[in-house]
């Protein structure tokens, strides 16, 4: 049986990848559109033992959500750790309302989409983790496409429990801290500004430093595994006190 990790081929998404990969060696990695970065994501799961397999799909879609899911039929689907995002920096009043209402879709909705589409392979034991980030609840300069869309995908967590609980299939939200990521470069301005950024957080962050991929890897391995089978439509920080502690 397959785990699914949309936007599993670069960044947090990856580093999940790579913490799943000795306990679950089947994954399958959806990307949107760089072809080098899904290849070099296979080869290095590959190294770690994991049979990967890289899918390009539009989650932000229900066709494409539905397209994804089909390919993955055949072999069977255990779980789904959801982080694809689409980064577009913008206010609320200033956005681009056809860009801003893509965004919403791939960032939020598009949990709805997965989950309805995969709804007959999700069985007894299987888990979906959703990949936030405190912008949901903590409003900040131009992250209103991204924080708004994952405001409405942890909304769409707690109401999936009263369906998909009773079926034996948990759901849950993890939100990590700040990452260095591409995404956190397109979002300020290029790989200096995200440097700084990064950098002023970890001083700033209660715990006295960055974030680290194991920090919120593990948690969402211990969400998909039978231990956590109790835990249901809840929103995991593992941000080192940001968001309790300002």
């Amino acid at each position: 049986m397959t785990v699914l990790v949309t936007g599993g081929t670069k960044g947090i998404g990856l580093a999940i990848a790579r913490r799943l990969a000795p306990s679950y060696p089947r994954l399958a990695l959806a990307y949107h559109g760089d072809e080098a970065a899904a290849a070099t994501a296979v080869a290095e799961l590959a190294a770690l033992g994991a049979e990967a397999r890289a899918i390009r799909s539009d989650v932000g879609m229900p066709e494409g959500a539905a397209e994804l899911i089909g390919e993955l039929r055949p072999g069977g689907l255990t779980h789904i750790v959801h982080s694809a995002a689409m980064i577009y920096p913008t206010t609320l009043l200033g956005a681009d309302l056809g860009r801003f209402r893509q965004a919403i879709e791939t960032n939020g909705l598009s949990l709805l989409y997965l989950v309805h589409a995969a709804q007959d392979l999700l069985a007894r034991g299987s888990s979906v983790v959703f990949i936030t980030s405190m912008g949901a609840r903590i409003p900040s300069a131009n992250y209103g496409a991204l924080g708004v869309g994952k405001a409405a995908a942890e909304a769409i967590v707690r109401y999936l429990v009263a369906e998909l609980a009773p079926r034996g299939v948990r759901i849950n939200g993890v939100a990590p801290g700040l990452v260095h990521t591409t995404s956190v470069a397109s979002m300020v301005g290029g790989e200096e500004a995200a440097q700084a950024v990064v950098d002023r957080a970890a001083r700033s962050n209660p715990s006295g430093r960055m974030s680290r991929d194991s920090d919120y890897a593990s948690l969402v391995e211990y969400l998909l595994s039978p231990d956590a089978e109790f835990i249901q439509g809840q929103v995991i920080a593992a941000t080192g006190g940001v968001g309790v502690i300002g």
